[in-house]
């Protein structure tokens, strides 16, 4: 069961009663102009859309080109973190030294002095007591963060994820919902063995009531952390180990980035190419490659693992007919897996090729770097694919 230990009655009001209305933020496009109004249109609130719609792309190079600032990915979480506890101060941290030690990766460094540590909250090595804590906290109206120190040590929450985070709006009858943030630094490192290597998009995919995304870049995991403080739903925000020091120049304006839009990373005509999180990059090597030799691909960063964004993957079929799935994700009972059954449903008619989907190898990750290599699919992988899918 859910328990709200550790979080008492008389601080859960204090916390309500200092709480003020809250103005929507803007959102900022690829123009970089602000566009008033609600994050996640395409759902009522309180409820995940089957097919959410993505209104435009983005192109967070252009958004910030002239302005903004240099960030890592892992500076980029923080400050949506941090803006996110400036505005509401029902916004709290859970996890294993997410305090004065700042997380495993840094993201809450300095939130602890900052906040003190009720707000940010420094637990025992014990995934399913504070993920069940932070579910009983969301339940009487604060908004929790929970850290896993490696998203592979959640499984031991997965009852709490799983039962209360996804369930409890549906099995309350709507007395309740749970504005949790799951997040965790996830994916193939370099050499950090099979435990701690895990892709567990596949695990919380079939999870009634959560959403699911994958940030990619410093813009858009700042914009996903802070949409998804702000969602009434539990959202699950996966962050890849390898990312953390990639370098990108953000807005200096406040931004959100939608939970279930997909990000059109370079526009094209021959092969739709659909991919997330690390594999954007190897795609994108791979692409150099396919336009020198006279290929011109569409990239696209799905970013919402769940709802997908059938929208704006239609469009790109409709044009394109053709479609290759690149995911670090297994092979068996993957996103890929459950994208191509929805593109399938959907676009069927629109295709004149199968669809060709490149995973990691159903293998636990191996430790000795050659090996791992093998396991995760590589850019030569990606040109292959597409050259034969374009003959």
């Amino acid at each position: 069961m859910a328990a709200s230990f550790g979080v008492s009655s008389a601080a859960v009001q204090a916390v309500k009663s200092s709480a003020s209305p809250l103005p929507s933020p803007p959102v900022i496009r690829s123009e970089a102009r602000p566009i008033s109004g609600r994050i996640n249109r395409s759902r009522k609130a309180g409820k995940i859309a089957t097919h959410a719609v993505a209104a435009r792309t983005e192109n967070p190079a252009s958004a910030a080109s002239k302005t903004g600032h240099e960030v890592l990915l892992f500076e980029a979480l923080r400050e949506g973190l941090e803006e996110e506890m400036e505005r509401d101060p029902r916004v709290c941290i859970f996890g294993e030294d997410v305090g004065h030690y700042g997380g495993s990766y840094k993201v809450s460094k300095g939130l602890a002095e900052k906040y003190g540590d009720l707000r940010v909250l420094d637990t025992p090595i014990a995934e399913n007591s504070f993920t069940g804590m932070a579910v009983g906290a969301a339940m009487t109206g604060l908004r929790p963060v929970v850290e896993g120190m490696n998203m592979g040590f959640l499984l031991l929450a997965f009852n709490q994820i799983s039962d209360n985070c996804g369930m409890l709006h549906y099995t309350s009858g709507g007395q309740f919902t749970i504005p949790t943030v799951i997040r965790g630094p996830g994916g193939v490192g370099r050499q950090l063995g099979a435990e701690h290597s895990q892709r567990l998009e596949s695990y919380f995919q079939s999870i009634p009531g959560i959403q699911m995304v994958a940030c990619s870049t410093p813009y858009n995991a700042k914009g996903l952390m802070k949409a998804a403080i702000r969602s009434e739903n539990p959202v699950v925000l996966f962050e890849h180990v390898l990312l953390y020091n990639l370098k990108e120049r953000i807005p200096d304006e406040e931004y959100v980035v939608s939970l279930e839009e997909a990000e059109m990373v370079r526009p094209g005509k021959h092969v739709t190419i659909l991919t997330y999180s690390r594999m954007r990059y190897h795609v994108m090597q791979a692409a150099k490659t396919l336009v020198n030799k006279g290929y011109d691909p569409e990239v696209i960063d799905i970013r919402s693992l769940k709802p997908f964004d059938l929208h704006t993957i239609g469009n790109s079929i409709k044009k394109t007919h053709k479609v290759l799935i690149v995911e670090e994700c297994m092979r068996t009972g993957g996103i890929g897996a459950s994208l191509t059954a929805a593109i399938n449903e959907n676009f069927n008619d629109y295709l004149d090729a199968p669809i060709v989907c490149l995973s990691s190898q159903d293998v636990p990750t191996p430790y000795a770097g050659t090996l791992e290599e093998v396991t995760v699919v590589q850019p030569p992988q990606i040109v292959t694919a597409v050259e034969q899918l374009c003959r």
